[in-house]
């Protein structure tokens, strides 16, 4: 039951997603304003709006004016998606502090699936969604330093935000934002706060520095893209959190098993 509800709370937040990418992009208001056709702006009914399922029945193209539809179902499929796996693999007690954190981490998913979403259209991570996940960050790490009386989560917390953040923001300044970009620099501090630790945020790095070798290796290989090639950062930072979060502690119990055996 708690899965279904997941998933179906997760498609239509995932449509949600698309929705608010695009206004905020076209400097649109996403509370007020009803969908429409990005290319004729025909407003959509509601049986353009079913999460997957519209764009399936379409083909991938506006009823009305037939050109390609630019959301993406992936985005819709991603959110559900990552809803029932952090379901399934959250690695606390889904009661008191542990459910608080899991409500949380449900909303950091959106937001984080919308600014992949940002990132791999436009390639930019906007402040308008980075500054609120800093600040909702700041809450939980708070808030769950309070209710545990644990205060080693805030040190864990600025532990990681050092790693991330701190050499983000180095080679910042180093490359003169070649290498990369302000936005990274800030996204660094959500994900430093939410890895909570120094191992976390080497983990963290690693895992997304591997997956954005994956992803962009056969592209390489095939003559797809060059050096010069520019590549979202921000979307494999993101895998490398959410691997962090849920299994983090797992991997880094077996490396450490390794190590000292």
């Amino acid at each position: 039951m708690i899965l279904l509800l997941l998933v179906g709370l997760g498609l239509i937040l995932g449509s949600f997603v698309n929705a608010f990418v695009w206004r905020l992009h076209e400097g649109r208001d996403w509370v007020r304003e009803r969908s429409e056709c990005t290319h004729c702006h025909h407003t959509l009914a509601p049986k353009d709006l079913i999460p997957v399922l519209s764009w399936l029945s379409l083909r991938g193209k506006c009823r009305y004016c037939h050109a390609k539809i630019h959301d993406n179902p992936l985005t819709e499929i991603a959110v559900p998606a990552l809803f029932v796996i952090s379901y399934l693999a959250w690695p606390l007690a889904l009661t008191g502090a542990g459910l608080f954190q899991f409500v949380l981490w449900c909303i950091f998913i959106v937001g984080f699936v919308a600014l992949a979403a940002y990132d791999f259209r436009w390639f930019l991570l906007p402040n308008k969604i980075v500054f609120p996940l800093i600040g909702l960050a700041i809450v939980q790490v708070a808030v769950v330093a309070v209710w545990t009386m644990n205060w080693k989560v805030l040190v864990a917390a600025l532990l990681g935000t050092l790693v991330v953040a701190g050499i983000f923001y180095l080679l910042f300044q180093v490359s003169h934002g070649t290498w990369i970009g302000g936005g990274d620099v800030k996204l660094g501090v959500v994900l430093g706060l939410l890895a909570g630790g120094f191992l976390e945020g080497f983990l963290l790095l690693f895992v997304a520095s591997l997956a954005a070798l994956v992803a962009t290796v056969p592209a390489l290989l095939q003559g797809k893209a060059g050096r010069k090639s520019h590549v979202p950062f921000g979307p494999f930072l993101i895998i490398g959190l959410i691997v962090v979060v849920l299994f983090g502690h797992r991997i880094i119990a077996w490396y450490s098993g390794l190590i000292y055996v």
